[in-house]
């Protein structure tokens, strides 16, 4: 049996949960969060978030992206956010290449040349959430007036850890 027949099977006693209560399309809290899609971050239930509490935005390395901040207009502009959370974790998969090793790789098992792609690797957790933060700051489609907050999250322990600009 694959993984999706399972996560199939699972659905069903998930539904029998849920119930048929209609929650509205814009979050209760007003907040858009972006993290990583590490499978080890369950960020609704490190934060306490309900279902319809928060927009959950995730890519590797949690990182602000031109389709993140597409993400971030829409969930704004639309539904009505206005607080962000950056939130990066330890031991990210995003610390373990550079761009320069990683898109050789690419080419060598894949023939293709993209070594004109930053994959946004870094180093430096903290950094990694003060450049993003930065960038949210400096993004003429992100109002001055959102708040905007970071944090690391402990993939260990589960602690959550605020970052300072």
């Amino acid at each position: 049996m694959s993984y999706f027949e399972n996560f199939m099977k699972a659905n069903q006693a998930y539904v029998d949960l849920h119930g048929t209560a209609h929650l509205p399309i814009k979050p209760k809290t007003k907040v858009a969060i972006v993290t990583c899609m590490d499978s080890r971050l369950h960020v609704a239930q490190a934060l306490g978030l309900a279902l319809g509490d928060a927009h959950i935005l995730r890519n590797a390395g949690g990182r602000v992206t031109e389709d993140m901040i597409r993400s971030l207009v829409i969930s704004q502009q639309q539904l009505g956010t206005r607080e962000i959370v950056v939130l990066h974790h330890t031991d990210c998969g995003a610390q373990t290449f550079k761009n320069e090793d990683f898109t050789a790789y690419l080419h060598k098992e894949l023939g293709v040349d993209v070594s004109n792609q930053d994959f946004l690797p870094f180093t430096d957790v903290e950094e990694s959430v003060r450049e993003d933060m930065a960038l949210l700051r400096q993004s003429p489609l992100i109002p001055a007036d959102v708040e905007i907050s970071g944090a690391v999250y402990d993939v260990d322990t589960g602690r959550m850890t605020v970052v300072e600009e």
